[in-house]
């Protein structure tokens, strides 16, 4: 089959049309872009109950500007209910139910047996894949990557409609729970600097369910990183990171210097259904 490529083309493919919607920049982007274009769009959010305020504001002005309603999957049934359901055992990179229960699930269950074309946010500057459904029923269709938008046009398009770039990109990558897993050693000071009461909880969960056996980051724990001198050593690094990128790239965009500085810090890629900002 020759995949569609233009807005006619798949404003014209029989079955439902969804937007999976991150709460980052790139599918933000994707939902403004395809908007005036494909009426019959459907937008959806998987809540995991563990999101940034941050995330929930901008989705709630991203609703507004859209004119159309964003279902919320997983009204009742958000992180705390499946750590339950797992007998308090804490997600990691190795065992991620979270992404399977909190995402993938939720989106085929609303889905169910219905042809759907489901529009992913990778954009044509970029060399990596989404989630891909391995239901026979769901298509996936990357319009960034048809049409060769980038990391700019997505800037573009966020800044024409008044939203802008989610605010947390201040100090984080993306998207997702506020205790990912994936996060860089300088996005869990950003927690801590920016949140104090999130990081507390984070440590929680990690002090209820894991302990000295499990924490949320493999080197380690959250109490081992807020001592004073480890956290003034990842700031005092940081800093000079973001000081060599500057001097290195002259007017790079504070989303761009920030993403280089943290995957220096760590090399876990992350994950490609949560981080599809």
């Amino acid at each position: 089959m020759v995949m569609p490529t233009t807005f006619s083309q798949w404003s014209e493919l029989p079955g439902r049309h969804i937007v999976s919607l991150s709460g980052g920049k790139d599918s933000t982007a994707l939902a403004i872009y395809l908007r005036d274009h494909i009426p019959q769009l459907e937008y959806v959010f998987c809540d995991t109950h563990k999101e940034l305020k941050e995330t929930y504001e901008y989705l709630d002005r991203l609703e507004a500007y859209l004119q159309r309603p964003i279902i919320r999957l997983n009204p009742d049934r958000g992180f705390d209910h499946w750590l339950t359901m797992y007998n308090g055992m804490l997600p990691s990179g190795q065992v991620r139910w979270c992404t399977r229960k909190l995402k993938i699930e939720p989106f085929e269950a609303y889905v169910g047996n219905d042809k759907v074309w489901s529009y992913i946010g990778i954009r044509g500057d970029e060399n990596r894949s989404g989630y891909i459904s391995t239901k026979s029923n769901i298509q996936a269709l990357y319009p960034f990557k048809d049409h060769g938008l980038g990391l700019r046009d997505v800037e573009r398009i966020l800044a024409e409609s008044g939203l802008g770039m989610p605010t947390y990109y201040e100090w984080r990558q993306r998207s997702g729970c506020y205790f990912c897993f994936f996060q860089r050693t300088g996005e869990w000071v950003g927690l801590k600097d920016r949140h104090p009461d999130l990081y507390e909880e984070s440590k929680k969960y990690e002090t209820e369910n894991g302990g000295e056996r499990f924490t949320w980051r493999q080197r380690e724990s959250l109490v081992e990183l807020e001592q004073p001198e480890r956290l003034a050593q990842v700031r005092a690094d940081h800093i000079k990171r973001l000081e060599e990128e500057r001097r290195r790239r002259p007017g790079i965009t504070l989303y761009e210097l920030n993403k280089v500085v943290f995957d220096e810090e760590d090399d876990d890629p992350g994950c490609n259904i949560c981080a599809l900002h």
